[in-house]
């Protein structure tokens, strides 16, 4: 029997303690130790959403490619190896097939198969879940109300600029002009393309100092 580490950060788990690889690598070892286990690979997915399926893991699916009957894949804790439960499951399952198992560093049910081990499994998953929807509801909140104090969000849109204090956004009057110009024209029933031209001819560019292409028109229109 072989033991194989998965580690899984995705980009809010970075900066999260205890959620880091060396923290996730630091607990495999220590399991292993533990039960005198030998630990014979690691393999780690970065910037890798809890909510991703395996075919956006590689080294997941790597892991699961070497294990063979009888060997264990070892997480730190479950939510590494996702936080939907329903992907959660069809990792399980490929590793089932296999003749492997999956055990958490944590504990958390995988000690056995017995019905109270699997309640404790699928609790701990949903819980999962439950966290990765609490982030993803706070992020939103974060950025709507960044976006409502016109504070900068990313790069700065088209139309805008960074305002004196660093951190506010006010209105680009020249880009703003150009916006006023293709929603006029995108009124009128002109195409995007039409519209790119006609911007040409008459002298405006992108911030690039290029022409305006479709695709940048659309993004303008949209915003």
């Amino acid at each position: 029997m072989k033991v194989l580490a998965y580690l899984r950060v995705s980009t809010e788990d970075q900066v999260e303690s205890g959620a880091g690889l060396s923290a996730q690598s630091n607990a495999c070892e220590q399991y292993a130790q533990r039960n005198s286990l030998d630990l014979v690979e690691v393999f780690s997915d970065e910037g890798i959403s809890g909510a991703s399926g395996l075919e956006k893991r590689p080294a997941l699916l790597a892991t699961i490619g070497k294990l063979e009957k009888g060997d264990l894949l070892l997480v730190a804790k479950r939510d590494r190896l996702g936080r939907d439960p329903i992907k959660v499951a069809m990792i399980e399952s490929a590793v089932t097939r296999k003749g492997a198992r999956i055990v958490s560093a944590a504990g958390e049910g995988t000690e056995a198969d017995e019905p109270s081990n699997i309640l404790m499994r699928r609790m701990i998953d949903a819980f999962a879940e439950y966290e990765r929807l609490i982030i993803g509801a706070r992020t939103k909140a974060a950025m709507q109300a960044k976006k409502g104090k016109k504070e900068l969000i990313g790069s700065i849109p088209y139309g805008y600029r960074l305002a004196e204090n660093g951190v506010h956004l006010e209105e680009h009057p020249e880009e703003q002009q150009v916006i006023a110009e293709a929603k006029a024209m995108k009124a009128a029933g002109m195409s995007l393309r039409t519209i790119a031209a006609d911007l040409a001819r008459k002298g405006f560019k992108a911030r690039n100092g290029q022409t305006f292409a479709a695709t940048q028109i659309n993004r303008m229109l949209a915003a």
